[in-house]
Order: structure tokens, then C-alpha cells, then sequence
């Protein structure tokens, strides 16, 4: 099982890359995100790896920062979302976007990725919620016990006021935290908005 490759980076195609590594060249899937931060050919290149290993094939799947593969190995959890499919997640949402995104069950959000409709989208948020617990950043996004009635209105006025979800569950959950629980209605939805503002 191939864990991380570093070497020289050979050549860049629009989902893969290949990595020399003495000699030998790896190819490895990579998300667009990955792919954006390589370096040009030539150059030294350390990626964190994902292998899948099939009846007919092995395929690698390179990650520039571990937050990434941790998303990869969740997106791949979910009925529908195979490799390439959570590749695309992830080249459109930042691992940091993608958490808020399923805490705020934003699967407008999710539906921006090629090959992600609004049912796939649906599945992706609804399975995923009770596993981004897992994920370090989930903890910043936590919202304090007791508020979530006060801040689920507060995210629905935002998102009426033509804001996306995901970044109006980002600024009411901030404000819900510096707030606390029993933080009235309109306190919550002005600091939301001076959060956006910012």
C-alpha cells in the first residue's frame, strides 16, 4: 500500500499527474485543487496517497495536505461517489468550504461539483453530517448546545436575504458561539450580517 510519494514532478494533465520517483514514473489522480498547487515539471513534488486497488487495476490519488485525503476517504463512504466523482468535490469545494457546507447541509453547495446532481448532493450532506465530527475543523463550526432553534431561524432569514447557506450558517454559528445560547433572534441575525460584512 503506497501511503505518500515524493519525487520530481514529470508531466500535469487535467486530473493526473506523473511523478518520477528514482526512475520511476507514478500516475496519480489528483483533484484540481492538488493540481493547482504542483509545481512545474522538474520540480520537487511530495504527495500524500490514496490507493485503491481493483480486480482490474490499481489507482493512485494524490492530496497536497491530509485534510484532503481525510475528505476523500468520507466522500467515498457515500452511496454514488466513487473516486473520481469525490475528486470533483474536492477540486471545487476547499476541505474548510466542504465542512461548513455539510454542517449547514448546503447541498447547493455540493451541487456546484461536475457530475454532482441535487439528489447526489442530498445524499452526500444527510450521510456526512454525523461523520465531520471526525474532522478537527467541525469543532470551530459547532454551534454551543441549546442554540440551535435561535440559529437555524438566523440562517434562514440570512439565506432570505439572498445569502448563500453555507456562508450564512459560517456567520451565524460564529456569532451563536460569541453570543451564547440564549442570544435573542435579531441579536444573532445582526451579528450575522456584521460577520458577513466583515
Amino acid at each position: 500500500m503506497i501511503a505518500m510519494l515524493a519525487g520530481v514532478v514529470d508531466e500535469i494533465g487535467p486530473d493526473r499527474l506523473v511523478l518520477d520517483v528514482n526512475g520511476v514514473g507514478y500516475l496519480v489522480f489528483c483533484s484540481g485543487r492538488t493540481l493547482a498547487r504542483a509545481p512545474r515539471r522538474g520540480e520537487p513534488l511530495r504527495l500524500l496517497v490514496e490507493t485503491h486497488v481493483r480486480e482490474d487495476h490499481i489507482h493512485l490519488y494524490g492530496f497536497a495536505e491530509e485534510s484532503e485525503r481525510h475528505w476523500f476517504r468520507l466522500l467515498n463512504t457515500v452511496q454514488g461517489v466513487g473516486a473520481r466523482l469525490a475528486l470533483a468535490v474536492l477540486g471545487t469545494l476547499s476541505p474548510d468550504a466542504l465542512t461548513t457546507a455539510i454542517l449547514a447541509q448546503d447541498k447547493a453547495a455540493v451541487t456546484r461539483a461536475e457530475g454532482v446532481g441535487p439528489k447526489l448532493a442530498q445524499r452526500i450532506v444527510s450521510e456526512l453530517k454525523d461523520k465531520v465530527g471526525t474532522i478537527a475543523l467541525a469543532a470551530a463550526h459547532a454551534l454551543p448546545e441549546g442554540a440551535e432553534a435561535a440559529t437555524a431561524d438566523a440562517v434562514s432569514a440570512l439565506v432570505n436575504l439572498g445569502y448563500q447557506r453555507s456562508e450564512a450558517y459560517g456567520a451565524i454559528s460564529s456569532a451563536a458561539r460569541r453570543l451564547g445560547p440564549k442570544a435573542a433572534l435579531d441579536a444573532l441575525i445582526r451579528a450575522g450580517l456584521r460577520e458577513l460584512g466583515r
